[in-house]
This record gives C-alpha cells, sequence and structure tokens, in this order.
C-alpha cells in the first residue's frame, strides 16, 4: 500500500475512533516501538528468539534493543527508565510492576563419571566437600541462598557471572557447581545435571516501572508474554 494513503488511513482512523492508541490499535501500530529490554543471558539466549519470533507475526513493526546484565543491573536500569522492561529474577524492587512467567529448576553440575552422578538427588551438604563454582555478581544470588537455607558454607574456588565459563570449567574437573535449568538448554559440554534433595528454583518474571503510563508495544508484549 502507498505510504500516503497508510498515513491518510491512520488519520481517518485517529478521528474515528478519538485517540491516536486507539487508532494505532485498529491499524496495527504502535505508538512507539519497545525501544529497549533488559534481560540475562540465558531468557537472551533461550527464550527470546522464539518470543520475538512470534510477537513480531502480529506487531512486525517494532524494533528491539537488548542491554544484558545481571539482575542488580537490569533492576537499576528499570529504575532509571533506560530500558522500557526487562526480565528478572522475583521479587525484584517493590515499586515495580511484575508479571510472573516461569519457575526454573536450579540443578547440581558435574563432571561426568563423578561419584555423585550415581545418585538420584545429590545433598547440599555433599557440595560442600567439592570446588564450587559460583554464579555470582555482586547481590547475593539463589545459588548461595540455597547453602544460607541449609546452614552450610559451599568451598567457592571460583565466582563469576559467565554461566558458560563456569560449565567449562566443571567438564573440565576443575569443580562443581549450581545452575538454572534454562542455561542448560543445548550445552556444548560433557556435563551432568541432577537435582538437589531440597526444593531449589528461581522465579524468572518480567518488570517494568508503570504499565499504565507504558507505551502502546510494551502493553503488548506483557500480555503476549502473559499468554503465550
Amino acid at each position: 500500500m502507498d505510504m500516503n494513503i497508510q498515513k491518510y488511513m491512520a488519520f481517518v482512523k485517529t478521528v474515528e475512533y478519538g485517540s491516536f492508541t486507539k487508532a494505532a490499535e485498529i491499524l496495527n501500530y504502535s505508538q512507539s516501538g519497545i525501544s529497549r529490554i533488559g534481560t540475562f543471558s540465558s531468557v537472551a539466549t533461550h527464550w527470546l528468539p522464539n518470543i520475538i519470533r512470534e510477537f513480531q507475526k502480529a506487531y512486525p513493526g517494532i524494533d528491539y534493543e537488548l542491554l544484558l546484565g545481571d539482575y542488580t543491573e537490569i533492576e537499576e536500569w528499570i529504575s532509571e527508565g533506560r530500558v522500557d522492561c526487562g526480565f528478572l529474577r522475583l521479587p525484584t524492587y517493590s515499586d515495580f510492576e511484575t508479571v510472573f512467567l516461569e519457575q526454573d529448576r536450579l540443578l547440581v553440575i558435574l563432571p561426568e563419571n563423578h561419584a555423585l552422578a550415581q545418585l538420584e538427588k545429590v545433598p547440599v551438604a555433599a557440595l560442600c566437600n567439592e570446588p564450587f563454582m559460583l554464579l555470582e555478581k555482586g547481590a547475593k544470588t539463589e545459588v548461595s541462598e540455597i547453602f544460607e537455607r541449609c546452614n552450610l558454607t559451599p568451598n567457592v574456588h571460583f565466582t563469576t557471572w559467565d554461566d558458560y565459563a563456569i560449565m567449562s570449567m566443571v567438564e573440565s574437573g576443575l569443580g562443581i557447581s549450581i545452575l538454572p535449568e534454562l542455561i542448560l538448554k543445548r550445552v556444548p559440554y560433557r556435563i551432568v545435571a541432577k537435582e538437589l534433595d531440597v526444593p531449589a528454583y528461581r522465579k524468572i518474571g518480567i518488570a517494568l516501572r508503570s504499565k499504565k503510563t507504558a507505551s502502546l508495544a510494551v502493553k503488548r508484549f506483557l500480555e503476549y508474554l502473559q499468554y503465550r
């Protein structure tokens, strides 16, 4: 369709429906595209490609900028308005509006042929006897909380926010770790994942400062995530 005709139709619809927001919705436009999304690497790698591909079928005119960080950085970006919305571990800041998306199990990661790999479920206490590779940066994460809940202290030899570095070190026999299940999809490493003997998971959600003031594109994106 000729661009001028499209603009004319948008104007007509604006008059007809009384607001640009409603007109944009009818015409499948957005007032402004999602300009920035805060995310951590496992969501960016394993969720977002499929999410964006499906969302674009209904809303093809939206552009995306992904900012990768840890939980603390993403919370700061949302507070500062640097991102429109962000994927986070829940709970987060009380003044954010959030949508719960999924519960992600935390699994023990072992080298192949490790003695603990024979167990159906691995006791948290057994992990304290091995060099531990801790997935953490800045504020404490759910992995540290597992040990604290059990009044145990891991023998931490290496701390990083790079999950692939941890998997590589575990494969090399340098230690063991606990990682979220989402990270472990399609891994290229010779490692074994086992359940813990205590409930262990993280709650993943998406957060923003206000749904009321969010752009139409962001609102539709949140709705899609909720009902996908």
